[in-house]
């Protein structure tokens, strides 16, 4: 049950059910059922069988399972379902470095590494805040929808930039990309907002990517090919810089 306190000495009860669907794709998933039905009340079956089988789908899509937050004030949490297909050191976009008239500072214009996790359609597709602290940015950019996958999607793919910072001044920039299939960012946050660390802040429709800035001298503590949970692993932990290497097999 969400709001649980659990720990790794056994405390706390475990999870189990169904997850939830998000209300952003309940209406889509019931509006297949009902057609599905209609079909049917018809005896169209080739028709009513397709539709109730496509509403399962987008079910599926849009669950929105409860996560085990790590409460590690470190630990920078991934903020997506997916597989981690770049790990590369380059500077953050300029919305999120340039000053916006807000008076809150943005990330610094200096190179650091950038986790970019592709989601991809059979992923949960609900994003979480990497960290607790206060939303200073939400900028969202049109552009094109080309493969989520590729480097270049960073800067031409139609994307939606957040920046939070804690008390202390640390802040994480991360941005949501939209892909070949994805042509909707969905977002549940605005500037001002407080968020509390795997918190949601929005979705990105059927299949896309989120790129995490981490902070100046910290290293991912995940790998290429990994897959990783969003709210759940720890994609790194700030300050720490270290040479992690793995076997796939």
């Amino acid at each position: 049950m969400a709001g649980d306190i659990l720990d790794n000495h056994g405390r706390g009860p475990s999870g189990s059910g169904l997850p939830s669907i998000h209300p952003e794709g309940r209406k889509f998933g019931l509006a297949a059922l009902a057609l599905s039905l209609l079909f049917a009340l018809f005896a169209w079956e080739t028709l009513a069988w397709p539709m109730a089988f496509l509403s399962l789908c987008i079910f599926a899509f849009f669950r929105d399972p409860e996560r085990i937050v790590p409460q590690d004030p470190a630990a920078i949490l991934a903020p997506a379902d997916g597989e981690v297909t770049q790990i590369a050191e380059v500077e953050p976009p300029h919305e999120l470095t340039t000053d916006d008239g807000s008076g809150r500072a943005g990330l610094a214009a200096e190179r650091v590494t950038r986790v970019s996790i592709f989601i991809s359609v059979f992923d949960v597709h609900i994003n979480r805040t990497p960290l607790a602290g206060t939303v200073t940015r939400v900028v969202y950019i049109p552009g094109q929808f080309l493969n989520a996958d590729l480097d270049k999607a960073s800067e031409d793919n139609e994307r939606q930039h957040i920046l939070v910072e804690r008390n202390d001044g640390v802040r994480i920039g991360f941005t949501q990309i939209a892909g070949f299939i994805a042509r909707r960012i969905v977002p549940f946050v605005k500037p001002g907002d407080m968020v509390g660390a795997g918190q949601r802040i929005g979705l990105i429709r059927f299949g896309s990517r989120v790129d995490t800035y981490l902070p100046a001298g910290t290293d991912s503590a995940v790998m290429l090919g990994q897959k990783v949970v969003a709210g759940e692993t720890v994609l790194a932990r700030i300050g720490q810089q270290q040479h992690l290497e793995g076997v796939s097999q």
